[in-house]
């Protein structure tokens, strides 16, 4: 398992990095504008839109001492304004990661896949 151990003070606590991307993904998709998380295949480079059972799978989670970073792949909804989800989801996955983990994020790095178009 790779993660982090913390020491509570009455134990220790162990955090492995997908219950980090998990939080963080559930974070995100409940930003206005985030359609759903997304999973790059190496082997075509097509983007597949992931249901709700697979949102750690559109995070990648880098552990650093007690830094975290998070790299999110989204898909967003047609017509929103692009920087300003950006900046709703970092700040949502920031304060949820942190106010969960106790762990400092120091970046949140947010890859638009794809856009989705709902139709008329």
């Amino acid at each position: 398992m790779t993660g982090i151990e913390r020491d509570s003070g009455m134990g220790k606590v162990a955090l492995s990095e997908e219950v980090i991307a998990t939080i963080a993904g559930v974070a995100a998709t409940e930003c206005y504008g985030i359609v759903g998380m997304a999973s790059r295949k190496m082997s075509d480079g097509l983007a597949e839109l992931l249901g709700r059972e697979n949102l750690a799978r559109g995070v990648e989670v880098s552990l650093d001492d007690a830094e975290v970073s998070i790299t999110l792949n989204v898909v967003i909804s047609y017509g929103t304004r692009i920087p300003e989800v950006a900046r709703n989801v970092i700040e949502k996955v920031k304060y949820s990661v942190e106010s969960s983990t106790g762990l400092k994020v120091c970046r949140v790095h947010v890859h638009v896949q794809g856009i989705r178009v709902s139709p008329r």
